[in-house]
């Protein structure tokens, strides 16, 4: 069945079954191949997107569930000051190891400094709760959280 959905702020036509996940529909069907498969049952966070802002597990998440929403990909994540600054704390402070998890907990992220620009440790650790990395990088994510929330705090600061 063709279907309209909003992807990366555009509108995409899409002919797949209503139960697709939408993992399958933007790496397959829309050829965005930055989000990652990992487990198919929404434990691993490999795959998360973004849903109307709020991270989402696209494994689990079908094409008819996204009707009329609007769905965000990590290539799309540098077009946002939240985006933006976690990358380049991720790069500044080298968390990557294989890369694998990576962009999902990029969107992970950036859903979480998007509703709490100042998270503490707790808040980290909820919001990042699910997002697995094999190679054990969450020390240095934790820090790239937290890089990316000063580096915006001081960009939004009025000057004096």
């Amino acid at each position: 069945m063709t279907r309209q959905i909003h992807v990366n702020g555009h509108v995409e036509a899409v002919d797949v079954d209503d139960d697709t996940p939408i993992l399958w529909v933007v790496r397959d069907v829309l050829g965005l191949t930055g989000t990652k498969f990992g487990c198919g049952a929404g434990l691993c966070g490999a795959c998360t997107v973004h849903i109307d802002g709020r991270a989402a597990r696209s494994c689990i998440t079908s094409v008819e569930s996204v009707a009329g929403k609007k769905v965000q990909t990590i290539e799309k994540l540098s077009g946002s000051k939240v985006g933006a600054a976690l990358q380049r704390a991720w790069l500044a402070l080298d968390v990557v190891q294989c890369g694998y998890c990576q962009s999902g907990q990029l969107m992970s992220a950036a859903a979480l400094l998007s509703d709490n620009p100042a998270p503490t440790d707790a808040d980290i650790d909820a919001a990042m709760a699910g997002n697995v990395c094999r190679c054990g990088t969450y020390v240095r994510i934790r820090q790239g959280i937290k890089a990316a929330a000063q580096a915006l705090a001081v960009h939004t600061r009025s000057p004096s």
